[in-house]
């Protein structure tokens, strides 16, 4: 009986077609590099956070007002964002990384940038800078807890310094311990240089400490934070990845991802099998992993930012039905999607998407009415 009523919701999932709605809060963003979430003002909802063009700016929840923290940081494009709150007070604490310049991998001064953005009394006002140490072409960066109350913010290149295509030294992947002042020294380490063009990270919640994964050219790497120390091992070896999240379904851990970097091809692996859920994406650049559908298991949604073999771009969201993965709309050629996130923003129990487009110039919020 018990097997026979999870056919029927399996079958019902099936068969259920995505409810959301749509809501543009800014329609002239210039690319929208990479999205955060989290409480900027303190009023316990959760804002948006972009990294955009020229600007870092924030939205409040709500009337969706845009903010900027910080306006031409660097000569060169802004290219990522990490939001959290690291000290418990309800707040987030902004780091983000500028000065994105993929061809230069050598010349620190013309290419990457880590700061640390120094909250004012009044977050709606431009936030200070303070420089940190970085490597050429800074991409990606996370906050990671590493024991209760301990945070690091790990930061991931583009390319190895020096690297010339994709070839010679591996990436520096950056560890940074927080100091008790943010405007204090910023120590540092490197936790891993054997990967090469490292394109995403993912983090996963579980125990005292946080488990990262890192996607890059030669496959994907696990990271464990053991007696104080980063150790990795690979956690599938020898596929070209760009985007990279972990899911659940069924009780079990899955990773899904976009292969190559930039690639065209949507893929799971449970058990270490590969099932391929799509090949025809164009500039795969976004994915996200959640219970969008409230089936008990992960979905994955992702984005493509280059018009497809039938001149779309957009957002699918693949369901699990139980033996394959089903593909729906959510958002079909409105978007050219740079980045995506899912959050629950209007705490009502069901996490909605939230998405940048770049050529598109649109910020949009995908509301879940499943």
């Amino acid at each position: 009986m018990i097997e026979k009523a999870l056919m029927i919701s399996w079958l019902l999932l099936l068969f259920q077609e995505p409810v959301f709605v749509e809501e543009t809060i800014d329609d002239k963003i210039e690319i929208g590099y990479g999205l955060a979430i989290g409480d900027v003002d303190g009023d316990r909802k959760p804002d948006i956070l972009l990294a955009d063009k020229k600007q870092f700016v924030w939205y409040r929840n709500g009337d969706w007002k845009r903010f900027v923290m910080v306006d031409n940081l660097t000569a060169s494009d802004n290219v990522c964002i990490a939001a959290r709150d690291i000290d418990g007070d309800g707040k987030v604490e902004v780091a983000v990384g500028a000065q994105w310049n993929p061809s230069e991998t050598t010349d620190t001064a013309r290419s990457g940038s880590v700061h640390i953005l120094i909250r004012p009394k009044d977050p709606t006002q431009r936030w200070q800078p303070v420089k940190l140490h970085h490597e050429p072409t800074v991409h990606r960066m996370k906050w990671v807890k590493i024991a209760p109350d301990k945070f690091q913010l790990i930061v991931l290149p583009l390319h190895g310094k020096g690297n010339k295509d994709g070839q010679g030294t591996g990436v520096n992947v950056i560890a940074f311990d927080v100091p008790s002042r943010f405007e204090g020294k910023w120590n540092y380490r490197y936790i891993d240089q054997e990967l090469h063009m490292t394109h995403n990270l993912d983090v996963v919640p579980g125990g005292a400490a946080e488990t990262v994964y890192v996607a890059g050219r030669e496959g994907v790497k696990m990271f464990t934070m053991k007696s104080g120390r980063w150790t990795s091992e690979w956690a599938i070896h020898n596929n070209s990845f760009g985007e990279l999240r972990a899911g659940n379904i069924k009780g079990k851990t899955f990773l899904t991802g976009i292969e190559p970097m930039h690639g065209n091809v949507l893929s799971v692996y449970v058990d270490n099998v590969r099932s391929e859920l799509t090949n025809e994406l164009k500039q795969g650049h976004a994915i996200a992993t959640a219970d969008l559908m409230k089936s008990g298991s992960d979905q994955v949604v992702v984005g493509w930012r280059e018009p497809d073999a039938s001149g779309k771009t957009g957002i699918k969201l693949f369901v699990f039905d139980g033996d394959r993965w089903v593909d729906h709309w959510i958002d079909d050629n409105g978007i050219a999607c740079e980045d995506l996130v899912v959050h629950d923003l209007d705490g009502d129990g069901r996490r909605d998407i939230i998405a940048a487009g770049r050529s598109s110039h649109n910020l949009k919020i995908y509301w879940n009415k499943n």
